[in-house]
């Protein structure tokens, strides 16, 4: 009962400010609760790949194809993609057929949603691995024609009227782009002036991972399978300054993920997330190598601020579980994965946690300013681990591939409220 009435507060309170916004992470004055709502719907079998919001509907994609409503008493066909209401958990018309499975999503204009993944066809119509539709009628709109060569669509976000594209693609629209594009949001054409010309030479192919970009849109720093930016040498990660026509690399770098990991890992950076005020930003990463001294499966801290070569602020290790999702809200850093450990440098797989290591099954959070475990531990089912967080005003929610989440069923998705 104490949680019908949670959710039915919750919904009045977002009747009253308003939709949540669908932009990058906010800042949130506090931790998140540890009791997930009732309400929301659950995703059976697959993993939730992405999530947005556009207005007060959540969009989810992955790789599934039945969800259900927060019963379990009504289950609906939803191939790769469905979208249900932020503040009652109803499951929303809203089916388009998409292929194969979708890795990443941002809000359009005029109640649309963009999509990104490994699909070759959406409504039947071939667009590989980009398409826009409108959230009411589920229809393709046309007049968004980009399209990849090979490969697929792994993140994007839209700053005004330009949409960032981040993958393994080579190419977009027939226009040489290799694993980072910038599109017109209305006619999907490729930016002329933007060209990052990553590369990643030994490597068997460049690959942009992840990125995000600063609140006012004005920095971008990604991550991935690449060791050059046009001449200049990047490892892994690199920054560029975006407000204007040109990708502009800055002559911020890291040597941090020079070390390799575990062998087979063209990358082992798996997110990327700047704070609310742009100031600094998070990454998290696998790499199956327990280390007091590499970044492998760990978080790390960098300040956004200065040229030159910048080590992390802080790094949090979990004794060598993957982390691959991130998110940052000023109050507090979550991290989601597959670990059992935070603030376990000396831990490993053969001997266990090291001495002050702290459980947090899958889910955790850290302090902003330290990097150290906060006392948040709702725990999940770890499965293979969190792969999305979105931070709205109502709370985090999070898409992965178990069933449990704050000691409660919850089918691949489901939120903390805000406290």
């Amino acid at each position: 009962m104490r949680r019908r009435l949670f959710a039915a507060a919750a919904m009045t309170c977002a009747v009253l400010l308003g939709a949540s916004p669908a932009a990058a992470d906010l800042a949130q004055p506090a931790v998140v609760s540890t009791n997930p709502v009732d309400y929301t719907p659950h995703v059976l079998k697959g993993t939730v790949w992405a999530i947005t919001v556009v207005g007060d509907t959540v969009v989810v994609g992955g790789s599934f194809t039945q969800v259900q409503d927060s019963t379990g008493k009504l289950t609906y066909n939803r191939k790769n993609i469905f979208a249900y209401g932020l503040n009652d958990g109803v499951v929303r018309p809203f089916a388009p057929e998409v292929d194969a499975p979708v890795y990443a999503l941002a809000p359009g204009a005029d109640n649309s949603v963009y999509l990104g993944g490994a699909f070759r066809t959406v409504n039947k119509v071939t667009q590989r691995g980009l398409a826009r539709v409108g959230l009411g009628s589920g229809d393709r709109v046309a007049a968004f024609g980009a399209k990849i060569n090979w490969g697929d669509v792994r993140a994007m976000a839209v700053r005004g009227s330009r949409l960032y594209v981040g993958g393994t693609f080579s190419a977009v629209n027939g226009v040489s782009r290799v694993g980072l594009a910038r599109l017109d949001t209305t006619s999907g054409a490729v930016d002329a002036g933007f060209d990052a010309k990553l590369s990643a030479p030994g490597l068997s192919r460049t690959r942009v991972e992840h990125f995000d970009l600063t609140p006012d849109g004005k920095r971008l720093v990604i991550i991935g399978a690449l060791l050059k930016v046009g001449a200049v040498s990047r490892t892994q990660i690199a920054m560029f300054d975006t407000s204007g026509t040109a990708a502009t690399v800055l002559s911020w770098y890291t040597d941090a993920y020079k070390p390799e990991c575990m062998k087979g890992f063209d990358t082992y950076l798996r997110q990327v997330k700047f704070s609310p005020d742009g100031r600094y930003f998070v990454v998290v990463s696998t790499g199956r190598a327990s280390s007091p001294t590499k970044l492998c499966d760990s978080a790390a801290r960098f300040e956004t601020a200065g040229g030159g070569k910048h080590n992390p602020t802080w790094v949090q290790r979990t004794g060598g579980d993957s982390l691959y999702a991130v998110a940052v809200t000023g109050s507090a850093v979550y991290v989601g994965g597959h670990q059992r450990y935070l603030d376990n440098p000396y831990g490993s797989d053969a001997d266990g946690p090291g001495p002050g290591a702290v459980q947090r099954v899958g889910i955790g959070a850290l302090n902003p300013t330290t990097g150290r475990a906060l006392a948040w531990d709702p725990t999940r089912k770890r499965g293979v681990g969190v792969r999305a967080f979105q931070v709205v005003q109502e709370g985090l929610i999070v898409g992965s591939d178990t069933d449990q989440l704050g000691k409660e069923y919850h089918g691949r998705i489901g939120m903390f409220p805000a406290s």
